[in-house]
């Protein structure tokens, strides 16, 4: 049968599963969103930035496993999706973006409107698609789906000229793609299977790092086989928390600039490390030279470029976690490690770092904890960036898979309200919290109109101190406290929540905070609490930028010299 572009558009994305698409209206997109209505399986939530509609599809996706779907129009609202996109390329969510574009005879141009968005975002997708014949948009999409889902996962965008939205063709969704230079690989080569089952079998302080690889996978249940059968301690990147049971024996938190003090030290002491779907971003390794002195290291991955790109490695295996690790799980036996977790115990100990100290002020992390005990630990967490990010990811205890959604790669301030309203979306039943802060929080906040329009109840927490937090912190350590264009004079976001219709709480002492907190729960729809914190509160521990994972600083004026030889085992001669 025949259908215009638009209709093949909307006709494809029903037949690849999409029920939810975040976007903006637009000129040269009008004839695509004229066709929505008569696809009433197809919600499209109107977001006020093109910037969120990209970031809510990226947060959908996290949460869901599906591929995020986002529209914007040509030109301006094109470009506007790109440090969405981007943020979604870094932190390999699977996300199809569709942009309008002028018409065919005025390509090239300079029309109104007109930019080239597909040699913008090369670099930053997996692939892009300039769509010049209504006859082609069933298989491209096909494709994009395809692409933007399978191997390493990541952004797909799809430029439709407004007059092929028109146009009419013959519709025919195919069944399969054909795409003979795309083969990931999927299953690990069994020589290297091997080669690291006798390294871990051989090992004495073998040490797992999980990276969102293991989400991506869906390797929950192979990593906690592989943890508690060789038991083997593990530690997670900023974007692999919540792939292991944070409250289990075997987990030993965040490795990296900002992670635990004995996270750190099990990397510069273990004679083994397994990393498994990360891809030792400087964050995660600090100064590379200095990283796992004294281990050998095994990697698995699916992207290949990934392997011996920023750290040596002994045993790469290229393929998906998930299958890599049941073929793993097959060859490695029951073994004890008693002793190399009694020394991790030991520095967890001597290292606390999630103990909160008394304050007479309002602690950020006393927030982030009451959180936590207030949801016990059954919401989902979306920060934005900076110290909210921070003190969220140590102060909260992550159990469930995909409960905790940050911005990773891209660092990008305001992700967290958009990425909330895309989480909320994809898991209505699980609650939702968006902790940001003041700085990241303005960046987006015209998505309260989206959360109020839509009925998304999303609860905002906002650790309130005045200031572009980790920024100020940087300038505090390294550049002699001289605060430079840092210092925030924020709005009373309580009174903008309520002109958005959204009931909200100012919170200045530490008597409020559960209480706000359980007001916010006991609200059926969104929610805002600001928390009026201590505006110079510094996250700790650090590593220093130049520094070694072995240099962290603990607490203000405390810096630990951590060597490899602190450890009392001797290294093993795998």
């Amino acid at each position: 049968m025949k259908l215009s572009g638009g209709d093949i558009v909307c006709e494809s994305l029903v037949k690849e599963g999409v029920e939810v698409i975040f976007g903006i209206q637009g000129g040269s997109v009008l004839p695509l969103y004229d066709r929505l209505p008569r696809y009433p399986q197809l919600r499209h939530i109107l977001v006020r930035h093109e910037q969120c509609a990209a970031h809510s599809a990226d947060g959908y996706a996290r949460v869901t496993g599906k591929v995020g779907v986002c529209f914007s129009t040509s030109g301006p609202g094109a470009t506007n999706l790109v440090t969405g996109i981007a943020n979604a390329y870094l932190d390999s969510v699977p996300v199809v973006a569709i942009t309008g574009q002028v018409a065919r005879a005025f390509l090239g141009k300079d029309a109104f409107q007109e930019v080239d968005i597909t040699g913008i975002t090369l670099p930053i997708t997996k692939h892009n698609y300039l769509v010049l014949e209504a006859a082609d948009l069933a298989k491209t999409i096909k494709e994009a789906f395809y692409l933007a889902r399978t191997g390493r996962p990541g952004p797909v965008l799809i430029d439709i000229p407004r007059d092929v939205f028109i146009e009419e063709a013959e519709f025919h969704y195919p069944t399969k793609v054909y795409l003979p230079g795309y083969k990931p690989t999927t299953q690990g080569h069994p020589a290297q299977i091997n080669k690291a089952a006798k390294l871990i079998n051989d090992a004495r302080k073998p040490l797992l790092i999980a990276g969102r690889g293991i989400s991506i996978s869906g390797a929950f249940d192979e990593l906690k086989q592989l943890a508690e059968t060789g038991q083997i301690p593990v530690v997670s990147t900023l974007l692999g928390i919540g792939c292991f049971p944070e409250t289990h024996a075997l987990s030993f938190g965040m490795i990296g600039m900002h992670g635990t003090a004995y996270a750190n030290m099990a990397i510069n002491s273990a004679d083994l490390i397994i990393a498994v779907g990360m891809r030792f971003d400087d964050r995660a390794t600090a100064k590379v030279s200095g990283f796992a002195p004294v281990g050998k290291i095994i990697h698995i991955d699916i992207d290949p470029a990934e392997i011996g790109k920023n750290v040596r490695v002994d045993v790469p295996i290229v393929g998906d976690c998930r299958s890599v690790l049941e073929e793993l799980n097959k060859l490695v036996p029951k073994i004890s490690h008693l002793e190399w977790i009694k020394q991790l115990d030991e520095w967890r100990e001597e290292h606390p770092a999630t103990i909160v100290r008394n304050s007479n002020g309002l602690l950020p992390q006393f927030v982030v904890r009451q959180i936590y005990e207030v949801t016990k630990g059954e919401a989902t967490i979306v920060t934005g960036v900076g110290q909210n990010q921070m003190w969220a990811a140590q102060h909260y205890w992550y159990d469930r898979p995909n409960s905790f959604i940050s911005s990773g790669g891209l660092g990008t301030m305001g992700f967290g309200l958009p990425a909330a309203i895309g989480a909320k979306v994809g898991t209505p039943n699980i609650p939702v919290w968006c902790i940001d802060g003041d700085g990241s929080f303005q960046m987006t906040l015209q998505e309260l109109a989206t959360i109020q329009q839509e009925k998304v109840a999303v609860k905002i927490a906002i650790l309130d101190n005045g200031f572009l937090g980790m920024v100020r912190q940087w300038q505090e350590f390294f550049y002699g406290k001289r605060y430079v264009a840092t210092r925030l004079s924020g709005p009373d976001f309580v009174k903008i929540a309520e002109a958005y219709g959204i009931p909200g709480l100012k919170v200045k002492h530490k008597e409020e905070v559960v209480p706000a907190i359980e007001k916010a729960m006991a609200e059926p729809g969104p929610f805002l609490i600001d928390f009026i914190v201590e505006p110079e509160e510094n996250v700790y521990p650090m590593v220093p930028p130049g520094a070694t994972l072995a240099e962290v600083m603990e607490a203000p004026g405390k810096e630990t010299k951590v060597l490899s030889d602190s450890a009392k085992l001797p290294v093993s001669n795998i």
